[in-house]
């Protein structure tokens, strides 16, 4: 077993988002993704992958595909591995975002940044 903390790896940088790796378990892997107010996740697919994700604190503007939706605390989002994400932090709080991808479809994907 391994126990962990989310709010650990709450860690937030003014230059951009930051993403910090929890757990990588052959083709899974667990993180957290840290937003400032006004700070954006590009648009990206996740190719043979499905992505869960669970807003631990804040809320934003997630981009489905080019539909926007607001999230906030506690809400349960997945994307799945065709969609094309964005994120943007839309509030006046840090937003933190948990994430797992079911299977890493790249090393990069598995990297803190």
């Amino acid at each position: 077993m391994e126990k962990n903390s989310v709010k650990e790896y709450m860690e937030y940088s003014e230059e951009k988002f930051t993403k910090r790796i929890i757990y990588k378990k052959g083709e899974t892997t667990a993180f957290v993704l840290n937003f400032l107010p006004g700070q954006q996740l590009p648009k990206h697919k996740h190719p043979g992958t499905e992505v869960y994700l669970y807003v631990v604190t804040g809320n934003g503007t997630i981009i489905i595909d080019g539909k926007e939706s607001e999230v906030s605390e506690e809400d349960l989002i997945h994307v799945g591995s065709e969609e094309e994400m964005s994120f943007n932090n839309s509030g006046k709080e840090p937003v933190s975002l948990y994430v797992v991808l079911s299977k890493i479809p790249s090393e990069l994907y598995a990297k803190n940044i």
